[in-house]
């Protein structure tokens, strides 16, 4: 009887994968081409980000005119400001202390002129030359949400980062790359990525306040019919933490955020299902999420579970049960392997040799983790944005 429920907890999630994947196939949205004037601006939410702001600040002098260029600050005594002088870019001083990244930038928004677009950085990025002209690219072709290619500046500095940046890899290069055909809402992940104008003139500021507000703005505009593309040519590159208690935590958050802007949307998502079925491929995906995922890891734990403690019962052969023990634990490590080995043939991740041998390796162990992540972020009450500590100012 065991046996029976791990097995359709499986096949629960295999169903709900091959579902997702041919509604994403039949997806219809409409696009319609801008023809406005690619005139935008840059937003960077930095708090006490003095050790690396500079990086980015420099690669934005070559392509963005910088009194369009707005860093937000907590405190005006902030080493920040006086490196955002520098390159005349402007600072806006917060005015209420909300923590969060969408409280920022609401209030950023409600204090400068329109614009076009909206791009937004985190303080720790650093932007290729060819950064914006991709990005017109993607403006001009009719998108209201465009998203740039995610690399990292320090992948090569110990195997945690390299795993930390493989994340992204999984949503861009595995999810976002598949949509991209289908003409589906891609999924927005935290940084390098535009808005358009008329959008945030509808919000009147910037209403996704929630712990991960980039989960929140992807499933608004699920809901919402806006069009989105993931553009890998259009590169930055990003700080990632090099210490396992850092990722943890941010992945807790993220996990939070999850169910957070899950309960404020699906139900909406659901109901306009009924309604309308322009883009209904997208809307049954978001429905889905990682429903698939947490079907599968159910199922396989829930069987080594049995399999433990089928080895203290002395009337079955402890070898048997070893045995098949040991080979369901390397089936999913081989596939997890697997996956790991696909998206760094894909990916265009700076990482050297020793460094992707290493991650073909432990990222399985990493991948693993995010089940700690998920009961650790059930168990935790209180889950706050913390600011994680960035350093590397050049990438």
């Amino acid at each position: 009887m065991f046996d029976l429920i791990c097995l359709v907890f499986i096949v629960v999630g295999i169903i709900l994968l091959i579902s997702g994947n041919i509604s994403i196939r039949n997806n219809k949205n409409n696009l319609i081409k801008n023809n406005d004037d690619y005139n935008f601006c840059v937003l960077i939410p930095a708090r006490d980000e003095s050790k690396v702001i500079e990086g980015l600040l420099k690669s934005l002098t070559l392509s963005v005119n910088m009194q369009d260029v707005y860093v937000i600050v907590e405190d005006m005594n902030d080493k920040t400001v006086d490196i955002c002088k520098k390159y005349n870019a402007i600072v806006i001083l917060r005015t209420t202390k909300k923590q969060r990244k969408g409280y920022a930038l609401d209030e950023a928004i409600k204090q400068i002129k329109d614009y076009n677009l909206y791009f937004i950085f985190d303080a720790d990025n650093i932007v290729d030359k060819n950064f914006f002209k991709e990005m017109k690219k993607t403006y001009e072709a009719g998108y209201d949400i465009g998203v740039g290619y995610r690399n990292c500046k320090n992948g090569n500095d110990n195997v945690i980062s390299a795993c930390s940046s493989l994340t992204f890899s999984m949503i861009n290069t595995l999810g976002n790359d598949f949509r991209n055909k289908y003409n589906a809402n891609i999924v927005v992940s935290g940084t390098g990525f535009y808005i358009k104008g008329s959008w945030i003139k509808k919000w009147k500021g910037y209403p996704f306040h929630t712990l991960t507000e980039d989960y929140e703005l992807s499933l608004y505009s699920v809901l919402n019919n806006m069009t989105s593309y993931y553009n890998d040519k259009a590169i930055f590159y990003d700080e990632q933490p090099t210490e396992y208690k850092q990722t943890v935590k941010q992945r807790v958050r993220w996990i939070k955020g999850y169910f957070e802007s899950r309960k404020k949307y699906i139900p909406l998502i659901i109901k306009s299902m009924n309604k309308n079925k322009l883009n209904y491929g997208s809307k049954y995906s978001a429905c889905l999420g990682v429903r698939a995922y947490i079907y599968l890891a159910i199922g396989i734990i829930l069987y080594i579970f049995k399999s433990i403690l089928l080895l203290f019962n002395k009337n079955i052969s402890f070898f048997i049960i070893l045995t098949s023990l040991i080979v369901i634990i390397l089936f999913v490590y081989l596939i997890m392997m697997l996956i790991t080995i696909k998206m760094i043939k894909k990916d265009k991740l700076d990482l050297n040799k020793l460094t992707k041998i290493k991650v073909i390796f432990f990222n399985p162990f990493y991948l693993m983790t995010y089940v700690y992540c998920a009961l650790k972020s059930l168990f935790t009450k209180n889950v706050t944005w913390d600011k994680i500590e960035h350093k590397v100012n050049k990438k």
